[in-house]
C-alpha cells in the first residue's frame, strides 16, 4: 500500500534510510529536512513524500517536486526500501506510482541525481531498469572521485 506520508513515519524512515547503508550522515540529514518540510507545511509543493506499507510497517519511500523554472519536469529526491525487502518489488511500484502522480500534475521529464561510487551501483542499475536513461555526468562533483551521475525518464 502506497500512502501519504504521516508523523509516525518519521522514525522508521530514519531509520530505513541509515539501514540502507548508501547514505552519508550528512544525506540522512538531508532526507529528514525534506521529511520535516512536507510534516510541517503540508501544504507547501515543492516535496511530494509518499511512504509504502508492508504488513503494517514502513516498507519505503520517494520524495519528488516540480523542479523550479521548467515546465513539467520533476525531481525525484528519494527513493529508499527497506533492505530486508528489496527484490520483492517495492522499489519498481514506488517509481510506478511516483511515474502516475507525476503523469497526473502534466509531468513529463523525471531528473533522478546519483553518485558513481560503488557503493551506489545498485541505485544506478535500479534507474537503468526502470526505463531511466544516464544523460549527464559531471567528474568529481560530490567530491575527487565521486562524479555526479544525472538519469531521466520522459513519460510522454
Amino acid at each position: 500500500m502506497i500512502r501519504l506520508l504521516s508523523r509516525e513515519d518519521r522514525g522508521p524512515l530514519r531509520d530505513l534510510v541509515v539501514a540502507t547503508g548508501v547514505f552519508t550522515e550528512e544525506e540522512v540529514e538531508i532526507a529528514l529536512e525534506l521529511i520535516d518540510a512536507v510534516l510541517g507545511v503540508p501544504e507547501q509543493t515543492d516535496y511530494i513524500i509518499r511512504v509504502c506499507e508492508e504488513e503494517g510497517k514502513v516498507a519505503g519511500y520517494y520524495c519528488v517536486g516540480p523542479t523550479p523554472a521548467t515546465e513539467g519536469t520533476f525531481d525525484l529526491y528519494w527513493v529508499a526500501v527497506d533492505p530486508a525487502l528489496h527484490g520483492k518489488g517495492i522499489g519498481r511500484a514506488l517509481d510506478d506510482h511516483a511515474c502516475e502522480l507525476i503523469r497526473g500534475m502534466s509531468g513529463r521529464l523525471i531528473i533522478a541525481e546519483t553518485s558513481s561510487l560503488p557503493r551506489y551501483s545498485k541505485t544506478r542499475d535500479f534507474y537503468v531498469r526502470r526505463g531511466y536513461t544516464e544523460i549527464a555526468k559531471i567528474a568529481d562533483y560530490y567530491r575527487p572521485g565521486d562524479d555526479l551521475v544525472v538519469y531521466g525518464k520522459y513519460l510522454t
